[in-house]
């Protein structure tokens, strides 16, 4: 029976040259979704394995189906990518030869997963994406406190109107919680300026991203994992990420510039004695974007960055 995959994985020709492939590499897809990147690395190098995490179980079902046909050479682990420590144990790697993170939510989530992602159809406010998820965004907007839902709209979704919409959201729960994506995108565009509201994207989409990060944790589970990951590439191996909105790709540049070779001498030393500690190279230095083609026929392209860096000798 043939199965109909509905995503289209970002920047294929960009991310296979930047992870720089080797003929029998070990490679993390950390964020497997429906497993369009691993397909394609598995495809250019036949005796390559993957090792790849996702933490829905759903998709990564998807995932097996689709990547039947490479058996053993693609293990998957229903885990999130902060996980991969005790991955890599299980697999018995103690390191590898490329990661790749694509951090974008897959289509799979706002199509198909009926979880509340999208306010483009009425379902339920949930936005988890696995089971260490502890609160639902509809818990988040019935239990924070208006302060704290300021924070999450203005930290996490850049969202101008924060305060305002954080006070809508109080004043709605003293009657009744907001349990429904439609109802929740009702009451931003009804309290929002009138020329916001009918402005060039929805009002409601950064409330709903915002929502998104908080319940996953998503910047905190990128940092963690960025924290440990130089000790699991191995000399010449490649970290790619890609990222879909300027908070994880803010993130990412800082570390991979923060982590490259560079002089922690005192200020007015006479010669540099320090030996310019670093173990990441970017290549290139700047993100990788979508080319005109590509944005064309997959929209989704459009905001992704890619930013790729090799791990150097120390």
């Amino acid at each position: 029976m043939k199965t109909e995959y509905i995503h289209e994985p970002v920047m294929p020709r960009e991310v296979l040259e930047g992870l720089a492939l080797k003929a029998d590499g070990v490679y993390l897809d950390g964020t497997l979704g429906e497993g369009g990147h691993s397909e394609l690395i598995l495809r250019r190098e036949p005796r390559c394995r993957v090792i790849a995490c996702e933490q829905d179980a759903a998709i990564a079902e998807v995932a097996r189906m689709r990547l039947a046909e490479y058996g053993d050479r693609i293990h998957i682990h229903e885990v999130n990518f902060e996980e991969l420590p005790n991955v890599l144990r299980e697999e018995g790697v103690r390191r590898l030869d490329g990661i790749l993170l694509d951090l974008g939510i897959s289509s799979f989530h706002y199509e198909a997963g009926g979880r509340g992602f999208s306010f483009q159809r009425d379902e339920a406010l949930d936005m988890r994406l696995g089971v260490t998820a502890r609160l639902s965004a509809a818990d988040v907007l019935r239990t924070y406190s208006e302060d704290e839902l300021v924070r999450v709209f203005r930290d996490y979704g850049e969202e101008r109107y924060a305060a305002r919409i954080a006070r809508a959201v109080v004043r709605q729960r003293a009657d009744a919680a907001l349990q429904r994506t439609q109802e929740l995108a009702s009451l931003i565009t009804k309290n929002v300026p009138a020329q916001y509201a009918h402005g060039r994207i929805h009002p409601a989409t950064r409330v709903f991203q915002a929502l998104r990060i908080e319940v996953n944790r998503e910047l905190d589970v990128l940092r963690n994992f960025l924290d440990g990951v130089l000790d699991l590439l191995l000399v010449g191996a490649r970290l790619c990420v890609i990222s879909f909105h300027s908070l994880e790709d803010r993130i990412v540049k800082q570390y991979m510039r923060g982590n490259e070779p560079h002089c922690v001498c005192p200020r007015g030393a006479l010669r540099c004695t320090c030996g310019c500690p670093g173990k990441l190279r970017a290549v290139p230095r700047r993100a990788i974007t979508a080319d005109a083609e590509e944005v064309r026929k997959n929209p989704r392209a459009r905001s992704a960055r890619l930013r790729v860096a090799e791990r150097i000798e120390a």
